[in-house]
């Protein structure tokens, strides 16, 4: 290809732009307008259609095209067959399904409560709370295996009940297996082992043997030679009840299930006369169990079963078993059963609360066993202390008045309470009273459980305890206003006297809630002075950070005012006790946290200010070296939103200041100071929006501090991409405060660290090219550069050659076309130079067109930089013609990118011009790659240009274009 003279077209933009505007037009509002709302045709009328009708009935509903999804509406989809289908039943399945509506409400009616905590969740904590470290064993008499097998010649009942006795009293005259010495784990492993063979026994239909074994571990609840494991034990055990229960009542259920299943809605005169037998069978069976403690744990586990034989069964059941447990004499042993039997009895009729009521009253008859004579044999025995051993009723108790409490009347509770006076106010029943009603009816009593617990024996129960269980209820229900300040005052005097810091801070932190919730700073910085006090000495507080946390969110869930909060004397000497990395930064996060959410307005207070700035510091100085940048990235985001809430208003060197310290403090976490310069940045702009006409030179001066602290702080940045940004963000912002000087030094420190960009950077984790990037970059900086005047010093358009000449010494990657990509995007910079009046400029500031004026040697020096960069890419699409397919392809895509610059930018009335755009125009086409829709979407576009007075020579190039096919 020859040599061609570039000249750039002559552009009128303001014309462009009114040529370009669309012209207006009526609105006509078309029936087939896409925003026009569907309409459904009636499902009903077309079924009606469908059988008899004339077709035309249907087809006058709508003469729209039919929505595809109202096809879903005529009936056949899922839900319409399955409404047909129940249509479709007969009388007698419609009144079975009323009469399971009518049991199901009536089920609902006797559920618990919502509140009601069930009993799968207090499993895991008591078998993490009763440990041991003592042996223990299991002492097994399984009997023998001679009981399994039925005499089949036998048919006579008298026959069958004496074979089933006989095996009743083998279950307990059998041979005995005793494992000793094992510890917890293998006792728990054993136990677990008992329920397997539970169910393999009677998945083999030897339902003798589940008998045995569910006996045998009945009676290890008798066993209190490890007392401290009993809580434990009895969820072990009851574990293996739970199951043979469910396992007989779904074996009588199934008997009940031809021809068709039994409702869970079922009544007595649904289940057959087999089903009955078998059992009452199992009922006849329990009740010849000798032994008092295996024979009410067995029958409490089919307590359901009941349901098969007659309405009133477990109404009539429970009374009794509940009577028959006051034959226990160890009162340990009796609390246990009577929490299971509730269990039970919460499960199959939550209703009977005269049943539930009656054991708790009998629970109550048995504390004075716990003072006996016997009880203090034993713990001495054991090694345990009375406060030790009242803990281990604690499950029981409070599962007990857990199942009595739930919908219960305010009336109950005055009776409890009235009955815990009688019993000298029981420290250890007035904290599972507390526990286990209402918070609502124990926070309207609040001053009576306080003169309850002064007048408790401590010796038992410590009174500390009794507090928490009071500040519970406290945090979630309020009491009396006016009897506010007494109730906290009374706790804390006893609160103050713990002198364990590990029981202190358990019941401080519960009572902070009450605290922050009802009273002032002056009541919480007083609480905080007194937990600092306790937690300091021997570095207590290390041993109870969560404790700690946790009164921190309960301040913050109620202090949302920072200048209050930051105005508390301790509140910072409160924080100090953080003092291991992890678990401060956590505090700090938290602070940070609410900070953001609720601090809606900028603030310049100086109290919240130097104390974000030290919480700041604290999570700034936690990052190391081995910080991981998910971390890193999280800090940074919460410090960058409290830096985007500091303002002072038109202080603008007050605020320039804060940033000065804010860079000197975080100078480890990048994005804070890739934040710091963009505000930096916005501050210098708003000064001069603020100031304009006034103050010229205290405003420029201030426009220059800005621009000074971005050049110095740009260079700490290690992202590369990050520093090009800021240093052509930092230029702009000069160029817009007419600050010539600062603006040349950002761009060419730009221009000079280009060279640095690596081939491939990280994005997320991967490796990707950073081309890309580099062409968005350098595009970004070319449409700068049209504003930028020339320094007077450097010559003629020093900027762009610096820029070309670091993109032609630039080792770009093999095979890649960016480097002239870069050549044909500054082909329109150039054009865009050489007009009389620039598409843009800034106001108050001169740019080249004001500074050259037209001048002809400013124009020649444009057009030989565009020759010899139209030159380059000559070359570049003579060297990818050499090349195989994908040379071809690259040379199609940059040939026509050259062509469009031509017509958009080229004066093509100029012979070699022309030509050059033409043969580009039929290399893009040469080898079929070029997009054939593109192709005719550009011809157009030049006869429409071509219609122009001043664009007519375009009418030649048309005619000298055409359309080519691959070949």
């Amino acid at each position: 290809m020859a040599a061609v003279m570039w000249r750039s077209r002559w552009r009128n933009y303001e014309a462009e732009l009114q040529r370009s505007r669309l012209e207006a037009a009526p609105l006509e509002v078309a029936d087939n307008h896409p925003l026009k709302p569907i309409l459904v045709t009636d499902t009903k009328a077309r079924r009606g259609a469908r059988r008899g009708s004339t077709s035309s009935s249907s087809s006058s509903s709508s003469s729209v095209a039919p929505d595809p999804l109202s096809s879903m509406l005529d009936g056949t989809d899922p839900l319409s067959m399955f409404a047909a289908a129940s249509a479709s039943e007969t009388p007698s399945a419609m009144h079975n399904s009323g009469d399971s509506g009518r049991k199901r409400r009536e089920k609902e009616e006797q559920a618990v409560g919502p509140d009601f905590e069930p009993w799968s969740m207090k499993r895991g904590e008591i078998l993490a709370r009763f440990t041991t470290t003592e042996k223990l064993s299991i002492n097994l008499c399984m009997g023998s295996e001679s009981g399994n097998s039925q005499n089949p010649g036998s048919s006579a009942v008298s026959e069958k009940v004496r074979t089933r006795l006989e095996e009743l009293d083998d279950l307990e005259e059998g041979s005995q297996r005793e494992l000793l010495n094992l510890s917890q784990q293998e006792y728990a492993n054993r136990i677990e082992e008992l329920n397997q063979s539970l169910k393999e026994a009677w998945g083999s239909d030897q339902k003798v043997k589940a008998l045995k074994i569910v006996i045998q571990c009945s009676k290890l609840l008798s066993d209190t030679s490890v007392i401290q494991f009993y809580p434990s034990k009895f969820v072990l055990i009851t574990d293996i009840l739970d199951t043979f229960g469910q396992l007989v009542y779904d074996r009588i259920w199934s008997m009940c299930s031809d021809p068709r299943p039994l409702p869970d809605s079922f009544t007595v005169e649904d289940v057959n006369d087999t089903a009955k037998e078998t059992c009452l069978n199992w009922f006849f069976k329990i009740a010849s169990i000798r032994e008092l403690l295996p024979r009410l744990y067995v029958e409490a586990s089919i307590l359901k079963c009941n349901r098969f034989l007659n309405i009133s069964g477990i109404q009539e059941t429970l009374p009794r078993l509940t009577a028959m447990i006051r034959g226990i004499g160890d009162p340990l042993v009796a609390a246990y059963t009577r929490a299971y039997l509730c269990r039970v009895g919460m499960e199959v009729a939550p209703s009977l609360k005269d049943s539930l009521n009656r054991n708790f009253f009998d629970l109550l008859g048995t504390f004075r066993q716990i003072s006996g004579e016997s009880v203090r044999n034993q713990l001495l025995m054991q090694r345990v202390e009375m406060p030790e051993y009242l803990t281990l009723y604690s499950p029981a108790i409070n599962w007990i008045l857990q199942c009595s409490a739930d919908r219960a009347p305010e009336r109950l509770l005055t009776e409890m309470m009235d009955r815990c006076k009688k019993l000298g106010n029981n420290a250890l029943l007035l904290n599972s009273v507390m526990r286990a009603f209402r918070p609502e009816f124990v926070a309207t009593r609040a001053t009576d459980f306080i003169g309850m617990i002064k007048d408790c024996d401590e010796a038992g129960f410590p009174k500390h305890l009794l507090f928490g269980s009071l500040g519970r209820c406290l945090a979630v229900a309020d009491a009396p206003e006016s009897e506010r300040l007494t109730i906290l005052n009374e706790a804390w005097k006893v609160v103050t006297k713990v002198r364990s810091p590990r029981d202190y801070i358990s019941c401080a932190e519960i009572w902070m809630e009450f605290t922050c919730k009802h009273f002032t700073k002056r009541e919480v910085n007083t609480v905080l002075a007194d937990v600092i006090k306790h937690m300091t000495p021997d570095r207590a507080f290390e041993d109870a950070y969560p404790q700690l946390q946790s009164v921190i969110r309960k301040i913050l869930a109620h202090f949302h005012d920072f200048s209050v909060l930051f105005s508390m004397e301790r509140f910072l000497p409160f924080l100090d006790m953080f003092q291991k990395d992890s678990v401060r930064v956590d505090v700090c996060r938290s602070i940070m946290d609410v900070f953001i959410k609720h601090q809606l307005e900028p603030t310049r207070d100086p109290v919240i200010l130097n104390a974000m700035m030290h919480i700041c510091k604290t999570m700034h100085d936690s990052v190391n070296a081995l910080t991981l940048e998910d971390e890193k990235r999280s800090l940074s985001q919460l410090i960058i939103g409290f830096m985007r809430l500091v303002s002072f208003g038109r202080d603008f060197e007050q605020q320039l200041s804060f940033c000065v310290e804010a860079r000197a403090t975080f100078c480890n976490l990048e994005p804070v100071l890739v934040q710091l310069i963009h505000t930096v940045n916005q501050l210098a702009m708003e000064t001069r929006r603020v100031m304009r006409g006034s103050h010229s030179r205290k405003t420029a001066a201030f426009v220059r501090a800005c621009a000074a602290y971005s050049f110095i702080t740009i260079p700490s940045l290690s992202s590369i991409f990050s520093r090009l940004n800021l240093y052509l963000l930092s230029g702009q912002v000069a160029l817009a405060n007419q600050c010539l000087s600062q603006a040349d030094a950002f761009l060419k420190a730009a221009v000079s660290i280009l060279p640095e960009v690596p081939r491939s950077i990280s994005v997320e984790g991967k490796l990707r090219s950073a081309e890309s990037f580099m062409l968005d970059f350098i595009n970004n900086f070319l449409s700068t550069l049209l504003v930028v005047p020339d320094h007077p010093e450097h010559g003629v358009l020093y900027l762009v050659r610096g820029l070309l000449n670091m993109v032609q010494d630039y080792t770009w990657e093999d095979n890649s076309d960016a480097k002239v990509r870069v050549y044909i995007c500054a082909l329109p910079l150039l054009a865009a130079m050489s007009q009389e009046t620039y598409l843009y400029t800034i106001p108050k500031m001169e740019s080249n067109e004001t500074l050259y004026g037209g001048d002809p040697k400013f124009l020649s020096e444009i057009n030989k930089l565009c020759e010899t960069l139209i030159g380059q890419i000559l070359d570049h699409l003579k060297a990818l013609g050499r090349e195989e397919q994908q040379g071809m392809r690259r040379q199609c895509t940059l040939a026509f990118s050259l062509f469009g610059v031509l017509l958009s930018h080229g004066d093509l009335r100029n012979n070699k011009l022309s030509q050059l755009a033409v043969n580009l125009w039929n290399l893009s086409h040469k080898h079929g790659y070029c997009d054939t829709r593109i192709s005719v979407r550009t011809l157009e576009y030049m006869k429409h240009q071509a219609a122009q007075a001043d664009m007519a020579h375009l009418s030649d190039t048309v005619q000298r274009l055409a359309l080519q096919s691959r070949t």
